[in-house]
Formats: C-alpha cells, sequence, structure tokens
C-alpha cells in the first residue's frame, strides 16, 4: 500500500487542477461581484474637477439614472475604453458621471484635454476614500445607478460596444422600467 500512495496523492492533485480549471471557465472571473448591486448607491458629496469650489453630491443626481465612469490620467485601460464610453455619453440615453480617481488635477485635466470630455460632470476623489465605500479596487470601473440611487449594475474593467449593448443598455432599459 505504501507503494501506491504517491501515484494515489498524485492522480488526486490531478482531479483538483481539473476540477479547478473547469471550474474557471468563466471569462469574467477576474471580476468580484459587487454587493452593492439592489442596494443603494453609497452617500457621496466630492468636489467638480473643472471647479473645485463647487461639488456634486449623490443626492444632487437622484431623479435620473446616471453612469459613473472610475478613471484616471495614470489608467492605460481608461485610454482603451474612452472611445467606447465617448460614443455611449453622445447618445445622451443617460448621464455619465466621471468619477477621477486617485489623480493630480492638472493630469486629469491635460488627459481630458487630449482625449475629450464624455462626462457630464466630473468629480475626483484624490484620496480615494469614497471609492472605498463603493467597492472600487481598480479602474475602469462602471457603474449604472437608478433615478432611486439604487445601484443597478456594474462592469470591472474597459467597457467595449459588447459590453455596452450586451449589459449596461439592458441594465438600463431594467432601470427604467421599475420607475
Amino acid at each position: 500500500m505504501k507503494r501506491w500512495l504517491p501515484l494515489f496523492v498524485f492522480i488526486a492533485l490531478g482531479v483538483l487542477l481539473a476540477a479547478g480549471v473547469w471550474l474557471s471557465r468563466n471569462p469574467n472571473r477576474d471580476a468580484l461581484p459587487s454587493p452593492l448591486i439592489g442596494k443603494p448607491a453609497p452617500a457621496f458629496d466630492l468636489p467638480v474637477l473643472h471647479d473645485p469650489g463647487h461639488r456634486v453630491s449623490s443626492r444632487q443626481l437622484r431623479g435620473a439614472p446616471y453612469v459613473m465612469n472610475v478613471w484616471g490620467s495614470w489608467c492605460a485601460e481608461c485610454r482603451v475604453e474612452h472611445p467606447v464610453l465617448t460614443r455611449f455619453a453622445e447618445t445622451k440615453r443617460v448621464r455619465v458621471i466621471g468619477y477621477n480617481w486617485k489623480d493630480e488635477r492638472a493630469d486629469a485635466l491635460r488627459w481630458l484635454e487630449q482625449f475629450g470630455n464624455p462626462f457630464f460632470v466630473v468629480v475626483t476623489d484624490v484620496e480615494g476614500k469614497t471609492a472605498i465605500d463603493w467597492g472600487i479596487y481598480g479602474a475602469p470601473e462602471t457603474f449604472l445607478v437608478d433615478a432611486k440611487g439604487i445601484v443597478r449594475w456594474k462592469h470591472v474593467g474597459p467597457l467595449t460596444d459588447t459590453v455596452v449593448m450586451e449589459e449596461l443598455l439592458p441594465a438600463l432599459e431594467a432601470a427604467e422600467s421599475k420607475r
């Protein structure tokens, strides 16, 4: 029996490895599910990037749905998603709020000047404290919040045309139908 023990251990490890590979075949396995879905969006009161003396709060945004896109000038994937986000924002279907995260004001303004500003308004969270309440752990991340202030959808990573068409727009339609 001792002679066969290494073989049994090897086979057991192989079965565990195969099961792990089989169970991880989800293409979006890097995304953590958000505990915010279906719950009130965390309250915030943040300065506006273009006018730091002016602040925008989550309370002011209630009454109509909005998409909040987390980005930073330092974020390479934010540059990748920017044309998709711009096309979506140009439809004016919903307000697109920019959430500039852990960024220097001058860098963020320069980035928007270079690539364009598709946002209804850009709030800034230099220290990242409000991001903790939202469960933000990287950029880009995108949230859909309905008119009542409930988080209806979250996407981690760059938006693509496919994600907008197959996920964001259906989530927006569902949120609008619950008014």
